[in-house]
């Protein structure tokens, strides 16, 4: 028998205004896998994530996250996942150990149980120098990965991260790439939309493409590309012009 998906968003809606930024969108996510949500910018990705974890109320639709509906079971839910929204909200008045700590208290841990995950987390992301600043001081990068080690301590059964690597160095990068490894090698779902196609390629076994609100191309990474590289799959499914013919069109370029 087949194991029931990770995340299943069934018939979503979601208008802001005359807007319709999500449009009746099916996605199946299935348990244990590394998925990629791919999309032009505006595609509704980051509205879809928001509704999958409960940070937004679609119009209609069902959203079903680890078996539970999201938005009859919210704080249930809530306590299984873990969310790292492209917009960062941090306690950036707090130390970047203080803000780990604060958050496995938040969760519910015992505060040596709190101290022990704060200080392994700022081990593993390389943030040992650091964590005795405010998180107010920190760089673009370094805000990011106290964000996942604060979404990933509690050890969620499905990860959300929307543009995980956005303004995070190479360095940086293959530390979370690590982690993120790490956590769907033990059974958890990891879930991220992301514009760096290659990153999506070589980290994700299975990739869905949204454009105008909808998922218009899905399933597992190598069957989907067929031999193509992911870019190319994606600028097909979206009707997008080869780069290279969209530059021969701009003829003053060349003089």
């Amino acid at each position: 028998m087949e194991a029931p998906p990770a995340v299943e968003l069934r018939g979503l809606v979601r208008t802001f205004g005359t807007k319709i930024a999500v449009d009746h969108l099916d996605l199946r996510v299935p348990a244990g896998t590394f998925f990629g949500l791919v999309g032009p910018n505006g595609a509704g990705k980051s509205t879809t994530l928001k509704i999958a974890t409960g940070l937004l109320r679609p119009d209609s639709g069902v959203a079903i996250v680890d078996g539970l509906d999201v938005w009859t079971n919210t704080a249930t839910v809530k306590g299984r996942i873990g969310v790292v929204p492209e917009d960062l909200r941090l306690f950036e008045r707090l130390s970047g150990r203080e803000m780990l700590e604060y958050v496995a208290l938040l969760r519910g841990f015992d505060r040596n149980v709190a101290q022990e995950r704060a200080g392994e987390l700022l081990h593993i992301l390389d943030l040992e120098e650091a964590e005795g600043r405010l998180v107010l001081d920190y760089s673009s990068g370094m805000r990011k990965k106290i964000a996942l080690g604060a979404a990933v301590l509690h050890r969620p059964r499905v990860l959300f991260l929307d543009e995980p690597f956005e303004s995070v160095d190479p360095l940086s990068v293959r530390i979370l790439r690590g982690l993120l490894e790490r956590m769907v090698a033990g059974g958890a779902t990891v879930v991220f939309s992301s514009h760096v196609m290659e990153v999506v390629e070589r980290l994700c076994d299975h990739v869905a493409v949204v454009h105008a609100g909808r998922v218009v191309a899905g399933g597992e990474t190598s069957l989907l590309c067929a031999g193509r590289r992911l870019e190319d799959m994606f600028v097909e499914a979206v009707g997008g012009e080869p780069a290279a013919i969209a530059a021969d069109t701009v003829t003053w370029l060349d003089s």
